[in-house]
């Protein structure tokens, strides 16, 4: 009996020794790597549009990406591949490679997929290329080197991060301001309501220099209530071809202010100047507004509703002395976790004839669109 009691303890032993030693290699974390954190994700947006003015061109006039009237367009596919960072001494990228009817077409940036010289684009885009380091300093100073979407305005080109409550984008959006800059950009949190951000970049929308010179730019992003969100920003130097002399400049500011736990009301304001393009070497100037509102109905259903003014008193960024006005209306319809149907009613407004009309033109138009987002 001794010698079996013996036996089995000296098993007993011997087991749990073994599941000891086992359980101990099974929780010992495994070996991470850096391409563990690379995320994938993409975006897709198909849209329809049609324009009561029935254009003989086929056009719509004016607008920025909903080009063409009556047609079914894939306005972009979009992949992203990235390794996002948050703590300092972490190194990441990202790159979204884009493609698309109109998409890359009117936001590609020259000397990259659009011809510096004649300037045609094609159907494809890199609308973000770049390297970020986070410096070891404070807080941590974000360092983004390459090239990325600007920090002005309200709304956004699109992605699977971000989309708009409209569906079109609206005049400040297509003239007002610039797509995108390749260059550097350093941002620092201050607090948890203030933060600031440095551009040191080639300028607008160019991915080669088309000058000497470069432009500088900087935003402040305030938070003064959790619930209220405030962007300030200011660029400013040469844009015009082998002229290192004539600046451009132009300020901005947007807010973002959530009532309640369905309304979202925002603001976008602009103010452009540029030296040196008007007769006589004048400077010519541009300003306008735009005011938002969201209201979510339920889990699935939201309207949305936008109205702008845009003032090109000079022609420098439509090519027309005029001023614009629009008012959009957005039904939204969120069809599962990731597809989203939504469609515009909208109005525009010019103080001069600038829109199709058959094969005439006029001072007004309303358009109805559809669009289907897919993002992942």
């Amino acid at each position: 009996m001794s010698n079996r009691l013996l036996k089995s303890s000296l098993v007993t032993v011997a087991w749990a020794s073994s599941a000891s030693l086992s359980l101990a290699q099974s929780s010992t974390p495994a070996e991470s790597h850096w391409y563990d954190d690379i995320t994938i994700n993409g975006f897709a947006e198909v849209s329809w549009s049609h324009d009561f003015n029935s254009p003989d061109s086929g056009t719509n006039a004016l607008r920025v990406f909903d080009l063409d009237d009556d047609e079914v367009d894939v306005d972009a596919a979009e992949l992203v591949i990235q390794r996002p960072i948050g703590t300092p001494g972490e190194l990441g990228f990202r790159v979204d490679a884009v493609t698309g009817t109109h998409v890359p077409k009117v936001s590609a940036a020259s000397g990259l997929f659009r011809d510096s010289d004649t300037g045609e684009a094609h159907d494809f885009d890199l609308q973000q290329v770049l390297g970020s380091w986070i410096a070891p300093v404070g807080s941590g100073l974000r360092l983004d080197v390459g090239k990325f979407v600007t920090p002005f305005g309200y709304e956004v080109i699109e992605g699977y991060d971000g989309y708009n409550d409209n569906q079109s984008r609206g005049f400040l959006f297509g003239y007002g301001m610039p797509f995108t800059h390749t260059g550097l950009r350093a941002g620092y949190t201050f607090s948890e309501s203030v933060g600031a951000s440095l551009l040191l970049v080639q300028g607008w929308d160019n991915w080669t220099d088309n000058n000497d010179a470069k432009s500088i730019g900087v935003q402040f992003a305030l938070t003064p209530a959790p619930d209220w969100t405030v962007y300030l920003n200011a660029l400013g130097g040469p844009e015009q071809a082998d002229d290192s002399h004539d600046n451009r400049y132009l300020y901005g500011a947007t807010g973002t202010w959530r009532a309640s736990e369905t309304v979202t009301v925002g603001i976008d304001t602009l103010y452009g100047t540029e030296e040196g393009v008007l007769s006589g070497g004048k400077s010519a100037s541009w300003s306008g507004g735009a005011g938002y509102c969201r209201y979510r109905f339920s889990d699935t259903f939201a309207l949305a509703l936008r109205g702008e003014l845009f003032d090109d008193s000079d022609g420098a960024r439509t090519g027309t002395a005029q001023t614009l006005e629009s008012l959009t209306l957005t039904p939204e319809w969120k069809l599962g976790e990731h597809c989203v149907l939504r469609g515009d009613l909208r109005g525009d407004w010019s103080d001069e004839d600038v829109f199709e009309d058959h094969s005439s033109v006029t001072g007004s138009r309303t358009t109805v669109s559809l669009a289907l987002l897919v993002l992942f």
